[in-house]
């Protein structure tokens, strides 16, 4: 018990993270549950500044196993109304996603996409039906239809919280990132919402969907790796079991993204990889929210 409490002091006190990445790897998974459980109750105790302003921002990261994709809930709890959203829901988790806001006591008001998915079907469409008030949220050079198409420099607001929109095409023309805000009333670190544009140790494929390896490169170092080196970096997917990385991280360690433009176009084009299974399906019912005509063709 003394080993845990120390534990719990050291993680929560020096990083309030909200996944807790730098947790050893020696710790065996009950441990690290009872890390996580025992870290959010101290750091949202905690009576600093810093943790204070922190404690505003609700956050879960969510996963749908099928497509490895990370579904991620914020809210402002230190608002009357604890507006919430939803970034990147998915069709097969909308009940489970819908379920944690009722649970938490959130007003979730935005479902929200980084790109037009070509894994998965988005769960916005869902999640409008279930939930008439909240509004879908993605680029407008998506090309996609929802209630607020958004453009760069634009800013999400939920209760005193907001996130900023900066355009990060090149896995497909509309990719965005969601960073949160800037400033002294703004959670910190920050926290970016990368899509498939940075994934942890990659990024995503730019053989379709209007990609362009030259122009994902150019984005991630103009618009991501121009963010605050202990940014938190949380991606729409992973493959291998990461949660979170930081902006410092991937510049260090990116495989792919350390390389000059000339090295990383040539690894790009020859990844050689298969055809989505889910794009046929996928694509062109996210290009309406999500929502699939089920009418019987004749």
């Amino acid at each position: 018990m003394m080993m845990l409490t120390k534990l719990v002091s050291l993680f929560s006190t020096k990083n309030k993270f909200a996944s807790l990445s730098s947790i050893p790897l020696f710790l065996s998974p009950s441990l690290i549950t009872r890390l996580q459980m025992e870290s959010s109750y101290t750091a949202s105790s905690h009576s600093s500044s810093s943790s204070s302003q922190s404690s505003k921002l609700l956050f879960r990261q969510l996963f749908e196993k099928e497509s490895s994709t990370y579904t991620y809930l914020l809210a402002d709890v230190s608002h009357p109304d604890r507006p919430a959203l939803l970034i990147d829901p998915v069709d097969k988790t909308v009940d489970r996603d819908l379920s944690v806001v009722q649970d938490l006591g959130l007003k979730l008001i935005y479902a929200m996409n980084t790109h037009v998915h070509a894994d998965h079907v988005t769960g916005t469409g869902i999640i409008k039906s279930k939930v008439p008030s909240v509004k879908s949220v993605i680029s407008k050079a998506s090309g996609s239809k929802a209630d607020m198409l958004i453009e760069p420099g634009e800013k999400i607001h939920f209760g005193n919280l907001f996130l900023e929109v900066r355009a990060t095409p090149g896995h497909t023309l509309g990719c965005v990132t969601y960073v949160t805000g800037d400033g002294p009333d703004q959670p910190q670190p920050r926290m970016a919402f990368t899509g498939d544009a940075l994934l942890i140790r990659g990024c995503g494929r730019t053989d379709f969907q209007g990609g362009s390896s030259e122009q994902l490169y150019n984005s991630v170092h103009s618009k991501i790796f121009t963010l605050p080196k202990e940014t938190l970096i949380y991606p729409a997917h992973d493959y291998r079991g990461f949660t979170v990385s930081t902006v410092g991280e991937e510049k260090l360690y990116n495989p792919r993204l350390t390389k000059d433009l000339e090295t990383y176009k040539s690894i790009m084009k020859n990844l050689n990889l298969p055809y989505p299974k889910m794009i046929d399906i996928a694509v062109p019912a996210n290009l309406v929210c999500g929502l699939q005509d089920e009418t019987p063709k004749a």
